[in-house]
């Protein structure tokens, strides 16, 4: 079953997707940037890096967020959330080799977060919900410089989950500061950023200018 509604915190806001980095200062600095600038949410995301890596920068962003009362998220590998302790794991469609869903949310517990990509797929967000997953993810809704080959998925799509379950959704690729409002107007509870936040000149005022729009929306 999905993360119970008194351990999980609301999931809302913005949602900051780590760049690609092996030299552990230097990701702990961006990420320590974005956290300044009001962002909780984290999702640890490093496919470069070899598996001796991932764990220590992993449990190193895991301590950076839990001193500012923010959520990490390991992309991509359940056990290594469950190893250190994160607060959850995102998996895609190439992620649970031999595995299922409802096997990524047993291994992670009735406490720990589960997100899933689902692409432009519908289908697939109606799976990822009945095995228990607690946001279901939907792009990339713009080009995206992180993943120029990202399947595309429409606003239309944002709409039409939001509309047929019951979990937070969550728009992803290309997001910037233009054009995050129109993710928001379609009903995204989250918005997943990378490229506009971890690139800018000052990541810490960009990250306000991110919950700005929130804040702006919910008024």
């Amino acid at each position: 079953m999905p993360a119970s509604a008194e351990s999980a915190p609301a999931l809302f806001g913005v949602y900051a997707l780590t760049p690609d980095d092996n030299l552990l200062p230097r990701l702990t600095a961006l990420v320590e940037s974005a956290l300044a600038g009001g962002v909780r949410w984290v999702q640890y995301r490093n496919k470069l890096a070899p598996t001796d890596l991932r764990r220590v920068e992993a449990a190193a962003l895991l301590k950076v967020c839990n001193a500012h009362g923010a959520k990490l998220i390991i992309n991509d590998d359940v056990w290594l959330a469950v190893e250190i302790g994160a607060h959850g794991a995102h998996v895609g469609r190439d992620d649970l080799p031999g595995g299922s869903l409802k096997t990524a949310r047993e291994a992670l517990g009735p406490n720990r977060i589960l997100g899933v990509s689902c692409y432009a797929d519908l289908a697939r967000a109606e799976v990822a919900v009945e095995a228990g997953a607690d946001y279901i993810a939907f792009g990339s809704l713009f080009p995206s410089v992180s993943k120029p080959q990202a399947t595309r998925a429409s606003l239309d799509v944002i709409r039409e989950a939001k509309r047929r379950f019951p979990v937070p959704v969550v728009g992803i690729g290309g997001i910037t500061t233009g054009n995050a409002r129109q993710v928001l107007e379609a009903g995204a509870d989250m918005i997943a950023v990378l490229s506009d936040l971890f690139d800018a000149m000052d990541i810490r005022k960009q990250a306000e200018k991110f919950n700005q729009l929130f804040k702006e929306h919910r008024s």
